[in-house]
């Protein structure tokens, strides 16, 4: 399926609104992260592997991270073009396994690791999918004390988002 629409930003979060119609033609009846497969302006020649979010109203927003958007040389406001299939070989739970230097502080700490197994499996995923990127040892400190903070309670914003109450 083809969709043609700007790049929209919400915080730091680029993404494509898809209506309902589109989303309904895509996987009928569906009302949660719906896996899908994505090229953005024909890039790259294996597609993506992300989900579009609900809004609640039955659009979805296909969020854009910066490796889609250096691929395919695009930004903000521009209108683009994304080739877009249901997942069908989408099997939930997290893909990567827990780095061993952030499982030392959930086995070292019980507070963060109540909280980490109190997350949903959607949000697990994401910042283990977060961490196998992550190259240099100072970004792998920088990134685990921000988690920390964030699942021991503290008000933060990681990741692009506002975590509360660990979560």
């Amino acid at each position: 399926m083809w969709i043609t629409g700007p790049i929209q930003i919400v915080g730091v979060n680029p993404y494509v609104v898809v209506d309902a119609s589109t989303a309904t033609a895509l996987r009928p009846r569906w009302r949660k992260p719906m896996p899908v497969l994505v090229k953005l302006n024909g890039e790259p020649s294996l597609p993506w592997r992300t989900n579009m979010m609900p809004t609640g109203q039955g659009d979805f927003r296909l969020y854009l991270h910066g490796e889609m958007r250096k691929a395919s040389s695009t930004a903000v406001n521009d209108v683009v073009t994304l080739e877009v299939s249901f997942d069908e070989e989408y099997r939930n739970g997290p893909l990567h396994s827990t780095p061993v230097w952030f499982q030392r502080e959930l086995d070292r700490d019980d507070v963060v690791d109540a909280a980490w197994r109190n997350l949903t499996p959607s949000r697990q995923k994401e910042v283990l999918r977060y961490f196998v990127r992550l190259q240099s040892d100072e970004a792998k400190e920088r990134n685990l004390q921000q988690l920390l903070r964030a699942l021991r309670g503290d008000d933060v914003h990681y990741m692009g988002r506002d975590w509360v109450d660990g979560k």
